[in-house]
């Protein structure tokens, strides 16, 4: 499939998602299953349309056809946002093609109704609207940078178009700049509450496991004290989300599924979220990738980040992506735990390695 969801939305000061879900409103999921069973059906769609893929996410369902990808938000209220009302999930809808335009405009095609008829429930026509959806254009999933270094079929020109795209993105992103003491802060906290939170015992991970990723990274962070605060003023309304399952190889490459929930969640050095990118690319076997990245990036930008600080950098990311695989577990409806305490082990690995 494409437009493969995503299980989180994260960032570096996001809390835990499976304790930010607060409730639902009385009779809600009943509508939901109502949408989603009809939603299964082809005839709910305009044009030929043969079958369906449904997939789940804790945030949406998206509805796969052939050319098609429908993303429905589910009506949930959490610390981070509301979509308990129509309105909000139109809104939370127009949001997301909104900001998708820059880096995907020709993936994210518009924001159509769900209405009820006598007929049932379907997509755009006559009806009462019950509903909102985010339509794209649907990627072909060999195309996607996480399959393509499963095959390793990756070449260097290719991340440089990445890159390239990425840094002109970056150019015109609106700056958010803060002050240096704040970000430094920012970073040795979250660290901290990140230890304190993989440490919990119901995780099953080893605490002098925690500690030791958790103080190598902030040793890093201290040895690179000074480089840090001057990329306080370096910070950009960017992407949130960077990873390779967000990445499409088309002859112009695309990146969708930029996060637009809480703008908060996207300021960002450019230099951290490209090595939050080439460290997910590092964890799949990839780390040349990384090299590119960087390298195209200091050409185009007369940024001269330094190595060490890229890796600082990706250690705090994969100790972020530690704490996300980490708190899968608090899912009841988990059925593979040990794969997800794995991960976490593989992202403290990445730590050791980065920092």
């Amino acid at each position: 499939m494409s437009q493969r969801p995503s299980r989180h939305h994260t960032h570096p000061q996001q809390a835990n998602p499976q304790q930010g879900w607060v409730d639902t409103p009385d009779g809600a999921p009943d509508r939901l299953a109502a949408k989603v069973a009809a939603l299964r059906r082809p005839q709910a769609y305009p044009g030929e349309v043969r079958t369906v893929e449904a997939l789940e996410t804790h945030m949406s369902w998206v509805f796969l056809t052939r050319t098609r990808a429908y993303k429905l938000k589910k009506p949930v209220r959490t610390p981070l946002l509301d979509y308990t009302s129509c309105e909000a999930r139109r809104h939370g809808c127009e949001q997301e093609r909104a900001l998708n335009q820059r880096l995907a405009a020709s993936v994210y095609l518009g924001v159509t109704p769900l209405v009820e008829s006598s007929w049932g429930i379907h997509i755009g026509g006559e009806g009462a609207t019950v509903d909102w959806l985010v339509e794209m254009r649907r990627l072909a999933d060999p195309l996607m940078l996480d399959a393509c270094i499963e095959r390793g079929e990756v070449r260097p020109d290719d991340v440089a178009q990445v890159a390239a795209k990425l840094c002109g993105f970056y150019a015109d992103a609106h700056p958010a700049p803060t002050d240096a003491a704040t970000y430094l802060a920012s970073i040795t906290s979250d660290i901290e509450a990140k230890q304190s939170s993989l440490a919990q015992p119901h995780y099953g991970l080893a605490r002098r496991e925690v500690a030791r990723a958790a103080q190598n990274l902030l040793a890093g962070v201290d040895a690179h004290r000074a480089e840090l605060e001057a990329r306080a003023d370096r910070i950009v309304d960017a992407h949130g989300d960077l990873r390779p399952e967000h990445v499409c190889l088309e002859f112009e490459p695309v990146i969708i599924d930029r996060l637009e929930f809480d703008r908060s969640l996207r300021l960002l050095d450019p230099a951290s979220e490209l090595a939050f990118l080439a460290m997910e690319c590092r964890r799949m076997g990839a780390g040349w990738i990384a090299d590119e990245l960087f390298a195209t990036y200091r050409r185009l930008t007369d940024d001269a980040v330094s190595e060490a600080l890229f890796g600082v950098y990706g250690a705090y990311h994969a100790l972020v992506r530690a704490a996300i695989a980490a708190w899968h577990l608090d899912d009841d409806a988990l059925d593979d735990s040990e794969r997800h305490r794995r991960r976490a082990r593989r992202y403290f690995g990445l730590i050791d390695q980065l920092s």
